[in-house]
């Protein structure tokens, strides 16, 4: 820390610049901005008329190479003589350490509080799909209209969560809320887990729908445009915000469960949004959602099982009725991903088996509680345990989807096609055989507490 000519205090910090390439994609510029840091010295060490300033270096060579790439990331770090609080990287970050305070010597500098701070888990790349590929999706517009709209319901055919829940306002309300609760009863802990981690899934629905409308070609471009995949984007999220509101008020009477750390999970979650990695491309973006909505469908389907095999049927009824839905959503993107390899079998072949190598992450993979760092980890291995959503899941969807889109009869590809079939065609089997070996290697693991149940411990 000096003080400049000028009177300013200024905080001296190194820039570390790390540069990545992604398949050759080069922009004609990059513009590199360092944002100055806000902070306060106390103990008057910010006398009347200093301003505070934040000096951030780049060096010419590293600015030179920074214009000849497309992806780069940086960030301020400390010098050595500012220990970090805690000893080691903020379980909320991994990309860079947070604290609260950086000490050197006597003086303390206090850092604004955020509300919260959200992962960013790679570096971002974005609107990877050629310009001239939207036009596929502009000619879409009629199909899509009377192939992907057909598979919403109106509004006044579809079922409510009030369908499935005590009436408030009949004369029997509370003692049907008091069956609800003898029911949950007989009930176990690592069942209520993973149902919550489905609610929170489905109540994060703000993300998907702002996730939906980073694709080029398809997004809403108005927030009430009368294309047929704006229609379909804002439909669809309209069916599934049903899902979260039926859940979360089921568990809400239960009484098993702490709704506030629920609820801060969901805020937290929305908060993060998620990275799907699709980048822009409804190439992409329509694979993903493709896989996910069938997860889904067997994550729900699962619960519905488990919940009659309990002897809650009215729960069963809930979960089953969510699950009927996932599989007509997932039927319509599975119908779009299927026209695109009817037109452009090598671009969609190469989108599958991207998606696949970079791994199709789960909707809530940034989920929070506020606690525990590893809260999507720990929900996802209850989920495993319990068979809810297994890694036996996700290599049955993937060969599902290559059965169902016909990924192994194509031809006519380019080489590098070729290897993006080969690579999809025999990846479910590979996963299996790691999957097998690893529970072969599993060791007891130790009990974990969750905050949505009052800190109860489930046993890994």
């Amino acid at each position: 820390m000096n003080t400049s000519p000028e009177g300013k205090i200024v905080i001296l910090c190194r820039i570390s610049l790390t540069i990545k390439v992604h398949s050759a994609r080069f922009l004609s510029r990059t513009e590199c901005v360092a944002t100055p840091l806000a902070v306060r010295l106390p103990g008057g060490l910010d006398p009347p008329g200093r301003g505070v300033e934040a000096r951030f270096d780049l060096t010419d060579a590293a600015a030179s190479m920074a214009s000849m790439v497309s992806r780069v990331a940086f960030r301020a770090e400390p010098f050595r003589c500012f220990p970090q609080a805690g000893g080691g990287r903020s379980a909320r970050s991994s990309r860079a350490p947070v604290a609260s305070t950086v000490r050197c010597a006597s003086t303390r500098i206090d850092a604004p509080k955020k509300p919260f701070t959200p992962r960013e888990l790679h570096v971002q790349v974005t609107h990877s799909m050629p310009p001239q590929n939207i036009e596929i999706f502009k000619s879409l517009e009629d199909w899509a209209e009377n192939n992907i709209l057909v598979h919403l319901k109106p509004v006044e055919k579809c079922w409510q969560p009030q369908d499935f829940l005590p009436e408030p306002s009949s004369e029997g309300f509370y003692e049907e809320v008091k069956e609800l609760r003898e029911r949950s009863k007989e009930i176990p802990d690592d069942y209520f887990v993973c149902l919550i981690g489905d609610m929170i899934t489905e109540e994060a629905l703000p993300t998907y729908q702002t996730m939906l409308n980073t694709l080029d070609g398809v997004r809403d471009e108005t927030g009430a445009s009368l294309t047929s995949w704006a229609v379909w984007t804002r439909a669809w999220t309209a069916e599934e915000n049903r899902h979260g509101d039926l859940l979360n008020k089921y568990l809400y009477l239960s009484g098993r469960v702490d709704m506030k750390q629920i609820e801060k999970t969901i805020q937290y979650l929305i908060g993060s949004g998620m990275d799907p990695r699709t980048e822009n491309n409804p190439y992409l973006g329509f694979i993903y959602t493709s896989f996910q909505e069938r997860a889904t469908f067997i994550s729900h389907g699962n619960t519905a099982r488990l919940a009659k095999e309990h002897g809650d049927l009215k729960l069963a009824q809930i979960c089953g009725i969510i699950a009927s839905d996932e599989k007509r959503h997932e039927t319509a993107y599975t119908k779009i991903v299927e026209k695109l390899f009817e037109i452009d079998p090598n671009g969609t072949v190469l989108a599958f088996a991207d998606m696949m190598k970079k791994k199709i992450s789960m909707p809530a993979h940034l989920m929070y509680d506020g606690h525990d760092a590893n809260l999507f980890e720990n929900f996802s291995a209850v989920a495993q345990q319990l068979g809810v959503y297994t890694a036996k899941d996700y290599a049955d969807i993937l060969e599902f989807l290559v059965t169902r889109w016909k990924v192994g009869e194509l031809t006519g590809l380019s080489g590098e096609g070729n290897q993006a079939q080969d690579f999809v065609c025999t990846l479910a089997p590979r996963i299996r055989r790691l999957e097998e070996r690893a529970q072969g290697r599993a060791k007891k693991a130790p009990a974990i507490p969750f905050s949505w149940i009052y800190g109860r411990e489930i046993q890994l």
